[in-house]
């Protein structure tokens, strides 16, 4: 099922992240995600254990060597996100809210029913007023306030639908409290740091504060991974020129997103992070419903498989799929399509130019990027190829979107993981070499080894001199594979 050879040709630039949950989280269900092109695995920390998400984890480093390839983990942290309860007396039950009925919210624990539930932030009760606006699922249930006091909200339901345990609540109307970072988020952190995450995902991020908060707090345990801001708050939105300055990618979480602000803002705003993450080079997720209908279809709608195709023209990095592959009846489906659907939607957007970099701002890394882009594209060179101590070299040739394929080649299995985010980018392990020569004939025995290139192909080659410095991409050279001069 599983093999090393890349198809250079063929391959998928646009990354897919899938979130893993009950549908998805077995170990033939992981080999069927990953062969059906995978590449980013979401671990959602608001529902379900450490223990749960341990043993997923464990599966997914012990499926790399039988997939070959690494699978990168993205740990989604909750965040101040208000759930909903349990329902039903152990949980696993759904219930239909219907329009008209009173819903009370409670701030004591209940058992959920049709009529009430809990909360695991009670606290935001206390800011609810008469006329205020909830919504559930995303926006697809709303509620108004009618009362409040002693402990409960009593709300009428003016759109209905089924609700179930844990699902999300959002009060627009609400403040968030100072800290995104709650201490579940503290604690859920440090559980996956010993796990080994690759990337950690910080809910509700409105200013660059926040990022330095969580920066700040892995400086504390000792360590370095890359963060992820959700969009998901107007405020994030009004500063995301701050955001972009201070974290290593974004997600335009639209869920959330589209219940803060109007929903007929949320395509614009889409667009406009894609532009300016991309200007700041940084890569973008866009998220959320992407291809919902596939929770219960095997099919997509024609208007989903639309908005995939955009989100991959406007120039993300990657696209996420949420409930379709952790509850969905057909995950590994719904990645077939959402590949499928970007590998078309690329030949179309092939050739197009990325942002223009601003007068003034180029150094010797952007000048090696853009001269290998533009030497591949002239000599029709199989591929670039990327020497990285940090995956700096890859990610910002990465930025530039070349027309051939991004491979990376670096000594350390971290570095090749977290390039799993980073557009157009297929990376290998290898020794960790010195020379000039011997970096062109690791290059040569490595991807000659897999099928990624030929004899006679044309690389282009960029590194640091010295090697394997972080950032000092400042070398290139072009090579036929097997020439020796």
């Amino acid at each position: 099922m599983f093999s090393n050879t890349v198809v250079l040709a063929g391959m998928r630039r646009t990354k897919i992240v899938c979130t893993l949950g009950p549908s998805s989280r077995g170990t033939a269900e992981l080999d069927r995600l990953v062969a059906a092109g995978m590449d980013v695995a979401r671990i959602n920390f608001s529902p379900s254990t450490h223990a749960e998400h341990a043993e997923v984890f464990r599966l997914i480093r012990a499926g790399e060597a039988r997939w070959g390839r690494p699978v990168a983990v993205l740990q989604d942290l909750q965040g101040p996100k208000i759930r909903l309860g349990a329902f039903g007396p152990a949980g696993g039950r759904r219930v239909d809210l219907e329009p008209g009925k009173l819903f009370t919210l409670c701030a004591a624990p209940v058992e959920g029913t049709a009529e009430r539930a809990s909360l695991n932030h009670p606290e935001y009760l206390e800011s609810v007023r008469p006329g205020d606006a909830i919504w559930m699922d995303d926006g697809m249930i709303q509620l108004r306030v009618e009362e409040t006091g002693g402990g409960e909200v009593h709300c009428r339901v003016l759109v209905g639908g089924r609700i179930s345990d844990h699902k999300g609540i959002s009060l627009p109307d609400v403040p968030l409290p100072v800290s995104c970072l709650t201490d579940k988020d503290r604690n859920d952190l440090r559980f996956g740091l010993e796990l080994g995450v690759d990337f950690v995902a910080v809910s509700f991020v409105r200013s660059a504060a926040d990022i330095l908060e969580v920066r700040g707090f892995l400086k504390e345990l000792g360590a370095d991974v890359p963060i992820v801001a959700k969009l998901e708050r107007h405020e994030g939105i009004a500063n995301l020129a701050a955001i972009l300055g201070a974290v290593d990618a974004v997600m335009v979480a639209r869920g959330d997103l589209g219940v803060d602000v109007p929903l007929e803002d949320v395509p614009h705003l889409q667009k406009e992070i894609v532009l300016r993450a991309r200007e700041a080079k940084v890569p973008v997720i866009v998220a959320t419903q992407m291809l919902e209908s596939m929770v219960t279809h095997l099919r997509p709608t024609r208007a989903e498989v639309s908005d995939v195709a955009t989100a991959i023209f406007d120039g993300a990095d990657a696209i996420m799929l949420s409930a379709e592959t952790a509850t969905g009846r057909y995950p590994v489906e719904a990645v077939e399509v959402m590949a499928r659907i970007a590998e078309r939607a690329e030949r179309d957007a092939a050739g197009a130019q990325g942002p223009r970099r601003p007068a003034g701002e180029v150094g010797f890394s952007e000048a090696i990027s853009d001269a290998a882009s533009e030497a591949a594209h002239a000599l029709k060179a199989r591929a670039i190829v990327a020497f990285t101590q940090s995956g700096f070299s890859a990610r910002l040739i990465s930025h530039a979107r070349p027309d051939v394929p991004i491979i990376a080649l670096t000594p350390f299995v971290e570095v090749q993981r977290r390039l799993a985010l980073s557009w157009g980018v297929s990376s290998r392990l290898i020794r960790k070499v010195e020379t000039t020569e011997e970096m062109i004939k690791e290059a040569e025995t490595t991807l000659l080894a897999d099928g990624s290139v030929r004899p006679n192909d044309v690389i282009v080659i960029i590194s640091g001199s010295p090697m394997w410095v972080a950032g000092s991409t400042n070398l290139l050279k072009l090579h036929r594979v097997g020439e020796r001069r």
